[in-house]
This record gives C-alpha cells, sequence and structure tokens, in this order.
C-alpha cells in the first residue's frame, strides 16, 4: 500500500559504535580476538569493489525520487491491526526547510503528536474521509516504530541503506564469533589431546613402521609396474604384428574376391556359351543333312531324287540327261551311306561321278559298267544298253548287300519289295526288252528302298 504524504522534518543522525570500541568491549582472549580481525578483514576484501576510483567514478549513479514523490511501504500486518476510526488522532504538520532532509533515529522516540479531537460529521466528504484514513495510518506507524511518518523518498532510502550496513556489519561479527568459536573449539580438542612423551615415542614408532611398509609396498608396486610395461611393450608388439596379418589377410582376401568373381564371370560366360552350343548341337543332331543332300520324293509315276526324274513312260518324255543325272545322285546315295556304315562291297566298287558315273568289277575281267544312258539310234546304242542293263543290275546287287547288312544289324527294318537277280518286287531293271512302265516302278522300288536304308542310318539305328 502507497501512501503519499510531504516531506517531515529529520531527525538527529544516530551515532554509531566503531569495530574497534566492540572487539575491546568483548572478554575474549587475544588470540582469539586476532582471528576474529582477519576474518573480518578476509570479508571485507571480498566485499569491496573490485573497480578502481576511476572506474568506480564511471559508474552509474542512482537517482532518488524528488521529495514530492514521497511514499512509505506498509505491511499486511500493520494493517489488519489499524485500530478502530473513534477516537481518531490527528498528526500536525510540521513545517521544516525545503534544503534539510529527513534522517531516521533508531532508539529515540520522538512523538511530537497531539491528539485533538475531531468534529464529528454525519455525512463526510470523500476528500476528508481519505485525509482521517491518512492520519490514522501515520499515527500507527508512528507509534509502532521509532521513526515519525510520514517519510519522504529520499530518507526512506537513507533508512534502507543504514538497515543494510548494520546487517552487513551484523553478519561480519556472527562471522568472527562462528571463527573465535571455532578456534576455542580446537584449542580445547589439542589440550584433551595432549599426549605423553612415552606414547608419543611408541606413535613413532608405529608410524616409521608404517612408513617401512609403505616403501615396501611401493618398492613391489614398481616392480610390479616394470613388469607390467614389459608387458605392455610386448602386447603392442603382438597387436602390431596382428595388425600387419590382419592387413596381409584383407589384403588376399580382397584379391581372391577379385579373382573369384572373374571366374565365377568367366563360369557364367561358359555356362550361357555352353547352353547355345547345346542348343545348336540338339539342333544338329535333328537334322538331317543327308535328308537335305538326297530329297527322295515322286512326281506321278515317277520317283524323283532332289527334284530329277528317274525312269520313262508313254506320253511323258523324261530327257535322257535328267535320267542320267538322277542315277549319278542315286549311285552317290548309295556310296554315301556305305562309307557312313563303313560297309565294302563284294565284286563292285562304286564311281559316282554326276551324270556318267560308273560301277567297276573288282573280280574277274574288271570290267567296268556306264550307268548313264543315250537316245541315239544306232548299232553302238544297242552295245551301250547292254552296258548299261548290266550297271543297273550291279547296282541293284549292290543295293541287295546293304540290305542283308542292315538286316542282320536290326531285323525290325522291314522293306517292302525283295530283291531277287535283276528283280526288285515284280518289276525288273534291264531296259532292253522291257516295257517303260514296268522299267520306271522297277526304279521307284529302288529310290524307296534306298530311303528306308537312309532313315535308319541317319536315325542313329546303326549304333
Amino acid at each position: 500500500m502507497i501512501v503519499a504524504s510531504l516531506p517531515s522534518v529529520p531527525p538527529l543522525r544516530p551515532r554509531y559504535v566503531t569495530e574497534a570500541d566492540k572487539m575491546a568491549q568483548l572478554p575474549s582472549p587475544s588470540a582469539s580476538k586476532a582471528a576474529w580481525q582477519q576474518a573480518t578483514q578476509a570479508e571485507n576484501s571480498r566485499a569491496s569493489s573490485p573497480l578502481s576510483t576511476r572506474a568506480q567514478g564511471k559508474q552509474p549513479q542512482r537517482s532518488y525520487p524528488a521529495p514530492n514523490e514521497s511514499f512509505v511501504l506498509l505491511q499486511d500486518s500493520m494493517i489488519r491491526s489499524i485500530p478502530s476510526p473513534t477516537p481518531a488522532t490527528v498528526v500536525p504538520k510540521k513545517t521544516a526547510p525545503t534544503n534539510q532532509k529527513t534522517v531516521p533515529v533508531k532508539g529515540i522516540h520522538q512523538s511530537p503528536v497531539h491528539q485533538q479531537s475531531e468534529p464529528d460529521h454525519s455525512n463526510p466528504t470523500p476528500i476528508s474521509h481519505h485525509l482521517r484514513s491518512t492520519m490514522r495510518l501515520f499515527n500507527v506507524l508512528s507509534t509502532r516504530t521509532d521513526i515519525d511518518h510520514p517519510l519522504c523518498a529520499e530518507c526512506t532510502q537513507i533508512l534502507l541503506s543504514s538497515l543494510q550496513r548494520q546487517l552487513d556489519e551484523t553478519k561480519k561479527e556472527r562471522d568472527g564469533y562462528i571463527a573465535f568459536e571455532k578456534e576455542v573449539r580446537k584449542e580445547r580438542e589439542r589440550e584433551s589431546l595432549d599426549l605423553s612423551r612415552q606414547d608419543a615415542e611408541k606413535k613413532i614408532e608405529r608410524l616409521k613402521f608404517d612408513e617401512q611398509s609403505a616403501i615396501e609396498q611401493l618398492r613391489l608396486a614398481d616392480r610390479e609396474r616394470e613388469q607390467l610395461d614389459e608387458e605392455l611393450k610386448l602386447l603392442e608388439a603382438e597387436e602390431k604384428a596382428l595388425e600387419e596379418e590382419e592387413t596381409e589377410f584383407w589384403r588376399s582376401h580382397n584379391e581372391h574376391l577379385l579373382v573369384s568373381a572373374e571366374q565365377a564371370s568367366r563360369l557364367a560366360s561358359l555356362r550361357a556359351a555352353y547352353a547355345a552350343d547345346y542348343a545348336t548341337l540338339e539342333k544338329l543332331e535333328r537334322t538331317n543333312v543327308y535328308n537335305d543332300a538326297f530329297c527322295i520324293g515322286h512326281d506321278g509315276v515317277f520317283g524323283t531324287i532332289n527334284g530329277l526324274r528317274l525312269g520313262r513312260v508313254a506320253g511323258v518324255p523324261v530327257e535322257w540327261p535328267e535320267i542320267n543325272a538322277a542315277w549319278g545322285q542315286t549311285l552317290l546315295l548309295l556310296y554315301t551311306i556305305a562309307r557312313k556304315l563303313d560297309y565294302t562291297f563284294e565284286n563292285y566298287r562304286l564311281i559316282p561321278m554326276g551324270s556318267f558315273s560308273r560301277i567297276e568289277r573288282t573280280i574277274g575281267d574288271k570290267a567296268t559298267y556306264e550307268l548313264y544312258g543315250s537316245g541315239d539310234l544306232h548299232l553302238g546304242r544297242l552295245l551301250h544298253n547292254r552296258r548299261f542293263d548290266f550297271a543297273m543290275v550291279a547296282f541293284l546287287e549292290c543295293l541287295k548287300q546293304l540290305i542283308d547288312y542292315v538286316k542282320s544289324q536290326d531285323p525290325t527294318v522291314d522293306f517292302p519289295h525283295q530283291i531277287v537277280k535283276d528283280k526288285i518286287g515284280d518289276a525288273s531293271v534291264k531296259l532292253q526288252f522291257s516295257q517303260e512302265e514296268a522299267w520306271t516302278r522297277a526304279l521307284r522300288h529302288v529310290l524307296l528302298a534306298l530311303k528306308i536304308v537312309l532313315k535308319w542310318t541317319t536315325n542313329g539305328g546303326n549304333g
């Protein structure tokens, strides 16, 4: 609660007792007083400002409020204990020069307060009620303290500074008493612990023994430390060797990883190449090159090999060059099958030469028979056709030998036409003294038998 007022007349300043006077009045030993003074000086040195005089002069000075800003601080306990409004007391105003300051004086009670009866107003105005309340508060404060109220702001600040200084002095005095008490206690302890000469000698002997024991333990500790240092050096050397070994291990490990990765890459590449080659091999194994090289079929009543017709019929003229070329392909097929089966014909040797192929006897007169014909009309044609017939019969004999070999290797192979001398089935392969239709049928049977032998050979039936 803040109460405004005018400045009052300052009382006289109190006389303070110095520390030296207080110290002289104490009935204490000189040693205790010296200890208390040392503690007080240390406390003053800590409390003193570390700044120089010039620096302290530069510090900002506290500005005190003007006299017209006077106030009084009231505690709640004082407010609760305010007496009843009747009878009211009036504090008269005190005149004082404006240049004087109000100084609080402790222990001196000034009571220039005159009690005067105040006329009782049945209906007081707000201003008079406020003045009466203010006077009552000032009266209460003056009766409870040694200072007359109200106080101006500057006097209040001086009072607070004085009280703070007294508090600091009281704290220093308390610290001195505490130090003095400690010193007294120490003196009493020393007096109580005063030992005899014999006890002191025994204690000295005991301490010497403890010293020797401590020295011996120190030596043991030094020797143990030296051993630990040696072990530490050995362990450091071992650690360094292990680090080098670990480095070498990781280097070799990385090299092995690189080699392993390279080998894995090569293995994957080889496996891919192997898979591709194996697929190509299977494809090639399924591919029959002999069927592509010797394509046997038919064209009406004609048997064909690689598109060449073999035979002649009435109404369908087939040129002799085509027939000779077809016989050349047929002889080459028989020769190729015999080579694949590693079979050698008896009494005959095949000589494939395209359109002018021949068959040679290997026994007897070793005659050579031409396996091609001609359409010229002269006497030599008859003799040539006779040799052509011998060549076709010899071819048929070689085919019969090969069929017998295949049947001996695989009895399950079945041939629809039997070969007996110059006939295959019911038709003869001789052109002379035969009809062209029968001759053409016999040649078709020959191509069929060759196709069966070729299929058995290329399908692996020969093992």
